[in-house]
């Protein structure tokens, strides 16, 4: 089957998808065993939670050199052999027997690992489907979904039944093997650009070309922002979630595991489907309205976090745990979709990267921060108001920006 076949570009969807889901599980199984190495090692909150703000500052540094590669390099060479190396290093990642060693392997191996496959794995997406990009990119997020789902309760279970480094060595891996099922079936896309495009690219790409591009271009400078906000509150929210339900509602790690992201992420596989169809949709017409169905997202799903510290119900927990994930999916379905209407097509990888390390090196603080205020107040419910109000300054910004800069900022990149 050739590469350049308009069923291939489904093909890639599907291996990117199992790649996805994999990423995003391999880090969810930090979360869920999180209090078992808590206690095993006679950790506190805090030291804790500073494993999961070095793997993201450390994600956050190690990812403009992975989009630089990813615009320079074969794409599918990046994706898989950053999927080997971080499932290498999360297996190696059952071995730590304290904080320095699970710093280590969390943040130098696994974060390093998984900086080169984001921004060459969308931009790789981004080629095969053009027409199709916000439907392709949205079923692509589902795999994120599924993933911290079935990661969330699967490595609880591991963790009560074997040991939370089991959970480390099983997943890890499984990504092994589809590293290897990824360098078998995957293609680069041909890259095919218009002629001024083509000019552009005779020079070789720098790194900072994306963060220059990005930060100079209002309605990708938006994305960005409100990508800070969104990654700040979820980062937070993962990882603190699943302990918040076992200290407050005596559940067991694979019950919080999975409750504290089943109900959010079924809710979000529905939200994500239904707004990726809407954008391609409305977008054709006004491609603005990505970003008002950004900002709309952020706005309604700010509503449901503050709730959820103060319920006592454990069903209307889920409630607002659902309909927090339905709305969030309406940013995340459009976030490289509106990145990628403002910005070059060589340049996508380069872009993506400086969104991403400026969002995860916002987003890093958030564990540290929510274990600060968990210590001072004795308990996670004062956190969920500050991250409701984070959303909706977001969101409010997003449908501003959409207003003033987003058509500008598209038919200058369409125009030439």
């Amino acid at each position: 089957m050739k590469a350049s076949s308009k069923w291939y570009k489904w093909e890639v969807l599907a291996l990117l998808w199992v790649a996805y889901l994999l990423n995003q599980g391999d880090r969810q199984v930090f979360n869920s065993v999180l209090p078992l190495i808590r206690d095993s090692l006679s950790l506190t909150d805090t030291s804790v939670s500073l494993i999961a703000v070095f793997f993201n500052l450390f994600y956050a540094i190690m990812v403009p050199i992975g989009g630089w590669v990813g615009d320079r390099f074969s794409r599918k060479w990046v994706c898989t052999l950053s999927i080997l190396f971080w499932s290498v290093a999360t297996m190696f990642t059952g071995l730590a027997n304290g904080v320095f060693l699970l710093i280590l392997t969390r943040s130098v191996a696994t974060g390093g690992g998984e900086a080169f496959f984001g921004p060459a794995n969308y931009s790789l997406l981004g080629q095969y489907h053009t027409d199709t990009r916000a439907r392709a990119m949205s079923i692509h997020q589902t795999s994120y979904y599924v993933g911290v789902i079935l990661a969330g309760w699967l490595a609880g279970y591991i963790g009560d039944h074997l040991g939370w480094q089991y959970a480390f060595y099983i997943f890890g891996g499984a990504g092994v093997i589809w590293a290897l099922v990824m360098a078998l079936r995957l293609k680069d896309a041909p890259r095919e650009l218009p002629p001024a495009q083509q000019a552009a690219t005779s020079r070789k790409v720098s790194i900072w070309d994306g963060f220059k591009t990005v930060f100079t271009t209002p309605t990708a400078l938006m994305v960005t922002i409100g990508f800070c906000g969104f990654i700040f509150v979820i980062t937070g929210y993962m990882t603190w979630v699943p302990t918040f339900l076992q200290e407050n509602f005596g559940q067991t790690g694979a019950q919080a595991g999975l409750h504290s992201m089943l109900w959010t992420y079924v809710a979000a596989f529905v939200g994500v489907l239904l707004s990726g169809t809407l954008s391609d949709k409305l977008a054709a017409r006004s491609p603005r309205k990505r970003m008002i169905i950004q900002g709309a997202g952020l706005i309604l799903g700010a509503l449901f976090l503050p709730f959820m510290g103060t319920v006592g119900n454990i069903w209307l927990l889920y409630l607002c745990f659902a309909g927090w994930g339905f709305f969030r999916a309406f940013f995340d379905s459009n976030i490289y979709a509106a990145l990628y209407d403002v910005t070059p097509d060589h340049l996508h990888a380069s872009c993506s990267s400086a969104m991403i390390m400026t969002g995860f090196a916002v987003g890093a603080t958030a564990p540290y921060i929510l274990a600060l205020i968990k210590e001072a107040t004795g308990s996670l419910n004062a956190t969920f108001p500050i991250l409701g109000a984070i959303w909706l300054l977001c969101g409010l910004a997003c449908l501003w920006v959409s207003r003033k800069h987003y058509e500008k900022d598209y038919n200058k990149i369409h125009s030439i």
